[in-house]
């Protein structure tokens, strides 16, 4: 009778991921795509709110002022701007723009990136706001 020797399998914790910075990172930007999700669903559920009419709209505005409501966009909006700070660290490593046969310093892409971001937030702040 013959045996296959077994092979060590050093185990792993659950919580490998929190003993490295960079791991961390990844696994909590993985979990952000949840909370864009969410974002998504929020925003469709407030389109249709205003498309169907006042009654709704005053109700969906009610139900947002619901502290549970209003902590999940609190923490959606943390995890958003994880999101969006790791997507342009990465953008200079995913792009190479070139001008005239040279290469754009990287700090350049990742300058306009939160350039145009700072525009764009500004933007959508003066048109809320007005």
């Amino acid at each position: 009778m013959t045996t296959t020797p077994r092979l060590y399998r050093r185990p792993v914790s659950t919580f490998w991921w929190m003993h490295r910075r960079s791991y961390l990172i990844f696994v909590l930007r993985e979990l952000s795509s949840v909370f864009v999700a969410w974002f998504v669903v929020y925003l469709l559920l407030l389109v249709h709110a205003v498309g169907s009419g006042n009654e709704q709209y005053q109700r969906f505005l009610n139900w947002s002022a619901n502290p549970g409501v209003l902590a999940l966009n609190t923490i959606a909006l943390m995890f958003v701007l994880l999101h969006t700070v790791t997507w342009f660290d990465l953008a200079p490593k995913a792009m190479v723009v070139r001008v005239r046969h040279r290469r754009i310093a990287p700090v350049v892409i990742l300058g306009l990136h939160y350039l145009l971001w700072a525009l764009l937030t500004a933007i959508t702040l003066w048109v809320v706001l007005r």
